[in-house]
């Protein structure tokens, strides 16, 4: 029997939320800080697709060896890459990963291989379908799968899950780490593929993914001084939402290498910025759009006005998320743990 998928399978998608949610409805889970990863598994054959419906195959070989270990011949997997180091989590060696060299990333495999968190079953081991199945139901199917199947295999992990509120908290509390928060899941609806009203998620500190739609260069320099965000309305046009310039002086010849290649017009298609800004009357009007091709994972503090209140701090660059998936959802509605856990819950 072969797999009832066709590639790509768009992931059920979270949404931001500041509270975690109550009642049995809901199971809760960690929330890892890696590449969410959908892994396609048909006898021979192993698919890895980014949450943007990018193949991610070539940038983990390591991965794919895995899966191909693993006894079961036909599966469809959701999970979380990670790279664990001297047992923390590195997100900047994922992004070391995206290298076009196909003898760098063996040699960056080689050196720190990655590790596969699995959080739902999508199709079992006879290539069944599971993705009209509640999560009540998915995930007995999934912890059996894991016991059957993953035991022995570090580089593939059972995430826990679990229904006790206490728990949730606890975990949400330990984030910062190795956690990114926690993700709260209904457990009496199916698997709700490219939807976000299955599936919140609650975060310690409140983030958001922009697109780069253009930048300021520094006062009299010919270096970025600043990048302008956006993110997408309903309507798919892009928003100026504010900018972060909180880089380093040694890596602003760095980001402008970066952008300058990607100068054009219109940069953003909705709301484009204005002239100077409260925050410096000394601001030059002048700004270079740009494609939207770059995004980043900026820290707020406040979101009103359809802008961030402040500047932002710039976290990361984010090479794995669509531009098209960074819109106003992340922020609107907004008011004001450790890798143990894989083993207990491989126990």
């Amino acid at each position: 029997m072969s797999l009832e998928f066709k590639l790509p399978l768009p992931p059920m998608e979270a949404l931001s939320v500041e509270d975690v949610p109550t009642g049995d409805e809901w199971q809760y889970e960690p929330k890892w800080d890696g590449f969410r990863c959908i892994a396609f598994r048909d006898g021979d054959k192993v698919e890895l697709q980014s949450k943007a419906g990018q193949p991610l195959a070539r940038y983990f070989p390591d991965l794919v060896a895995a899966l191909l270990e693993l006894k079961a011949k036909r599966f469809v997997l959701d999970g979380e890459i990670v790279i664990p180091i001297a047992g923390r989590l590195s997100f900047d060696d994922l992004l070391l990963r995206i290298h076009p060299a196909a003898s760098r990333v063996k040699k960056l495999a080689a050196e720190h291989p990655a590790t596969y968190i699995v959080f739902d079953l999508l199709a079992d081991e006879r290539g069944k379908s599971l993705v009209d199945e509640t999560l009540a139901e998915r995930r007995p199917k999934l912890e059996r799968f894991a016991k059957r199947y993953l035991a022995g295999h570090e580089e593939i992990r059972l995430s826990p899950g679990t229904a006790r509120l206490a728990q949730a908290k606890k975990w949400l509390g330990s984030a910062g780490g190795n956690l990114d928060g926690i993700i709260a899941k209904r457990l009496d609806l199916p698997y709700r593929s490219g939807e976000r009203d299955g599936m919140q998620k609650i975060k310690r500190r409140r983030t958001a993914d922009c697109v780069v739609g253009g930048f300021r260069y520094g006062e009299g320099t010919k270096v970025v001084g600043s990048l302008l965000l956006g993110l997408y309305d309903d309507d798919g046009l892009l928003h100026h939402v504010g900018f972060t310039s909180s880089f380093k002086a040694a890596d602003r010849k760095k980001i402008t290498k970066m952008v300058e290649p990607l100068i054009q017009p219109p940069g953003f298609t909705g709301r484009a910025p204005g002239g100077p800004s409260r925050w410096s009357t000394k601001r030059s009007t002048q700004w270079q759009p740009l494609k939207p091709k770059l995004v980043v994972e900026v820290e707020y503090d406040h979101f009103t006005g359809d802008r961030f209140r402040h500047g932002t701090q710039l976290l990361r660059w984010r090479p794995d998320k669509a531009p098209r998936q960074c819109t106003f959802e992340q922020v609107r509605g907004h008011r004001g743990a450790s890798l143990r856990l894989l083993d207990r819950a491989s126990a």
